[in-house]
């Protein structure tokens, strides 16, 4: 559990925007960001991930009100305010912090729950836009405390991750998948599987990549993915309107045989790069597979090496590298500058939902320094961090 003293600074933020604390309870929450290691853009298909929460946090002090508001207060935003009457999705919140603050509330009240007032002060290093699902920890952040608050945190950490998806997907507007909340919410490296509606199957994955000799870099490549929500979601439109086509709903319902026997009229009808997402689909659905297999092995030179196919699917079928036609091709980039400094060692990969945002590296700890410097000398100072791996998720305590 996080050390309570680190919590108590938050304390004159709190009381900077909503008054003396006096004998208020204060609950604290800390909820992690997330890394994708395996599976691009395969969850929303029903197929399979490896996902690990990592040691970047949104943190926060909540405190229950007897008013009909929902406070939240965040280093560096506004102040939000909610009102617990209404839980409906409203068009004008979409995309908004708002819409996430009432999405959450709205799947506890759904499931017999009374929302109540409530203030709250968070802080954050889960970079907005970056890659490492800024929303899916405040949804957590949100979700612990909620629980803890209207439900005596009888609520399983699964169950909040699937009740944040529909607060960002029907409230906040964005279809996402289920692994970022999932890892958000259970901490640790998980291989999931969501090929099951309404169930989220994990299975935790004892592997420690230092002990292995590498680090997990992230590098920020200065482009919002936010701003790209509408090429995002042409990717599971893209993929579902193909396993429309053989009367699914997602392509983990269609075998990949009957995809290509289909290729002509799907060419036909949706176009040839809906056709390479969807063979992109089945290709890193069975390399999930195989790199977990791989560190279940304990063997790292065999997981470096299949995600470096996966590395080049997401470019070359996938095509969530670059962005459209434009001159601008901050991911693509990073990815050539992170291969040339690795000369063949490690392994480099688009990170997360593409189109900016974040690449992944996995680097040799004798190469991580040059690593960075290479990467921060490009793209900004203190643009390629090293992670490590939270193993606890989203939690919640009553200071």
């Amino acid at each position: 559990m996080p050390a309570r003293a680190d919590f108590k600074e938050l304390i004159p933020a709190f009381e900077d925007a909503f008054g003396a604390v006096g004998n208020r309870r204060l609950l604290a929450v800390r909820a992690p960001g997330r890394t994708e290691i395996a599976g691009n853009h395969t969850d929303h298909e029903g197929g399979t991930v490896i996902a690990a929460a990592v040691d970047r946090y949104v943190e926060g002090i909540f405190s229950p009100t007897s008013g009909g508001l929902m406070r939240v207060q965040s280093e560096g935003y506004g102040l939000v305010e909610v009102d617990v009457a209404s839980t409906e999705a409203r068009d004008d919140e979409r995309g908004t912090t708002a819409s996430l603050v009432r999405g959450m509330a709205a799947q506890f009240a759904a499931r017999g729950y009374t929302p109540q007032g409530f203030d709250a002060c968070l802080r954050s290093d889960v970079l907005g836009g970056s890659g490492l699902s800024s929303s899916a920890a405040f949804e957590l952040e949100l979700g612990q405390a909620l629980n803890a608050m209207w439900a005596d945190g009888s609520i399983a950490p699964d169950e909040l991750a699937m009740m944040a998806q529909r607060a960002e997907r029907e409230w906040f507007g964005k279809p996402c998948g289920l692994m970022d909340q999932a890892a958000v919410a259970l901490g640790g490296v998980q291989h999931m599987d969501f090929g099951t509606p309404g169930v989220l199957a994990a299975e935790p994955l004892d592997f420690d990549f230092a002990e292995h000799g590498y680090a997990i870099c992230i590098v920020a490549v200065g482009a919002d993915h936010a701003a790209n929500i509408d090429d995002y979601a042409a990717v599971p439109g893209e993929m579902q309107a193909v396993a429309r086509e053989l009367g699914a709903d997602v392509l983990s319902e269609v075998r990949v045989e009957d995809v290509l026997a289909a290729m002509p009229k799907i060419r036909q009808t949706l176009g040839d790069r809906a056709a390479l997402r969807a063979l992109h689909y089945y290709q890193e659905d069975w390399l999930v597979t195989a790199r977990a297999n791989a560190l279940k092995a304990q063997d790292l030179d065999r997981f470096l090496e299949l995600t470096r196919f996966s590395g080049e699917s997401s470019a070359m079928f996938l095509q969530n590298v670059s962005i459209g036609g434009s001159a601008e091709q901050p991911s693509m980039l990073a990815i050539a500058l992170a291969s040339s400094l690795l000369c063949g060692r490690g392994a480099v990969r688009v990170h997360g939902g593409g189109f900016g945002g974040t690449i992944q590296a996995f680097v040799p700890l004798d190469a991580v320094e040059e690593f960075v410097a290479g990467m921060d000398a490009v793209f900004g100072e203190g643009a390629c961090g090293v992670y490590g791996v939270d193993h606890e998720g989203a939690k919640a305590w009553w200071m």
